[in-house]
């Protein structure tokens, strides 16, 4: 039995933990939810992540565990109904690898082009999201989600990208998702982000919007 109700310690406008919000509703988990100021770290979230000191974290028996990618797979080999990893080990290290590729490789080269005004520097490393994405759309070969015919540990690991990205979009006015070449990775995004359960978690699109605007502003204001 997994015994008591976990607590979520995460920020609205955090994929990291909005990705272990879906894991713990698509298992029918009840939790508990408490929202971090992340400008103001409170003593709870310095205590459960004296390391990292960010969310989320996740406190399951009074034992706190932190990275989404971690918390993702101790939730899955906790509460067993729904499982988000496939049976197959081949399958289960695809799965691995692909969520890890979007930490290691997408996150760094987004980062890179959401830092940068516009510019030369900004077209080049915008060239090497879409190349990073293209190959991405490669891991669902022919698949309706990464995860097969039903979302899995892949799918809630990158789906954010499709929301997050098309933000991401809007600020610096260029385009990421290109909806011909990347058809297939696109019509995944649109699919996986209208699943019911999926979108009753996401933030407001506007309140986003406005939060990486203020993160955009800061980042090329303060490289200058």
């Amino acid at each position: 039995m997994a015994g008591d109700s976990p607590t979520l310690i995460g920020a609205w406008g955090s994929p990291f933990a909005l990705r272990v919000k879906w894991a713990l509703e698509l298992k029918g988990i009840q939790y508990q939810y408490v929202e971090e100021d992340l400008h103001n770290k409170s003593a709870m979230l310095l205590q459960y992540n004296p390391v990292y000191k960010k969310v989320p974290v996740l406190v399951h028996q009074g034992k706190p565990l932190a990275e989404s990618l971690v918390i993702l797979e101790y939730i899955d080999e906790t509460w067993k109904q729904n499982p988000l990893l496939p049976h197959d080990p081949y399958e289960r290290a695809k799965a691995r690898f692909w969520s890890r590729f979007t930490d290691e490789k997408f996150m760094p080269a987004l980062m890179a082009t959401f830092s940068k005004g516009a510019g030369e520097e900004q077209e080049k490393a915008a060239q090497e999201v879409r190349e990073i994405l293209k190959t991405l759309e490669s891991g669902l070969e022919g698949k309706r989600y990464f995860g097969g015919e039903k979302i899995g540990f892949a799918d809630i690991a990158i789906g954010w990208l499709g929301f997050w990205v098309r933000v991401v979009e809007e600020i610096l006015g260029i385009n990421l998702i290109d909806t011909e070449s990347m058809a297939k990775l696109n019509a995944w995004f649109d699919d996986f982000l209208d699943l019911p359960v999926i979108k009753e978690c996401m933030p407001p699109r506007d309140k986003l919007l406005e939060l990486n605007k203020a993160f955009h502003k800061f980042l090329t204001s303060s490289s200058t």
